[in-house]
């Protein structure tokens, strides 16, 4: 350092002048070099965090994953029950089916079993079914009891009865009704399943 003759003073002088000198050196490394390197420790420090509370919430929810199957497969067994009341296709012949298995347990005469048109409402369609059958009062009651067994939503409506007028029949009563079952969605589109 010109200028600055350190001989012939005491020993604390020179002390001073080197830390004033390494505490500038200090400083300038400070602020110079080291200042990027912080900003990039808080930086990575922030993005440790976050990925911390990530992990967290992952560990939550897996010791939730359990309960969250569980939750899925009741949900599956209620959706199952569910299109088995409300299907989502017409299913014709099942249908017949059922109904041709009470007509012969019971003492019946299917007459007339008439599909019609379908009736759309807002998120399900209407399937009305003529039906004409005769039967006993009694066979007759068993006969709509086992109807409202059914799995499906099935509604009777329009039932008109009457004696059989049919000379040499075994069935007292005549009845005609039409059978009113559902189909979610909509049929137009999906055709005759």
């Amino acid at each position: 350092m010109a200028g600055l003759d350190l001989e012939n003073r005491p020993w604390y002088i020179a002390l001073i002048v080197g830390i004033v000198v390494s505490g500038l050196l200090v400083f300038a490394f400070e602020n110079y070099l080291f200042k990027d390197i912080d900003k990039e420790i808080v930086a990575r420090t922030s993005d440790l965090e976050a990925l911390k509370k990530k992990v967290q919430e992952g560990k939550i929810a897996e010791s939730r994953l359990t309960q969250f199957r569980e939750e899925a497969e009741r949900l599956e067994t209620e959706l199952q029950r569910l299109l088995r009341i409300l299907p989502t296709a017409k299913q014709t012949d099942e249908l017949i089916k059922k109904v041709k298995s009470l007509t012969e347990r019971g003492n019946f005469r299917l007459v007339t079993f008439q599909p019609q048109g379908f009736i759309k409402k807002e998120f399900y369609s209407e399937w009305p079914i003529t039906v004409q059958l005769e039967a006993s009062y009694h066979e007759l009651a068993l006969f709509f009891d086992r109807l409202s067994r059914f799995s499906r939503i099935i509604n009777v409506e329009s039932l008109q009865a009457g004696a059989n007028n049919r000379k040499g029949s075994a069935y007292t009563i005549s009845v005609s009704f039409t059978m009113k079952t559902f189909i979610y969605g909509d049929v137009m589109q999906e055709g005759a399943r």
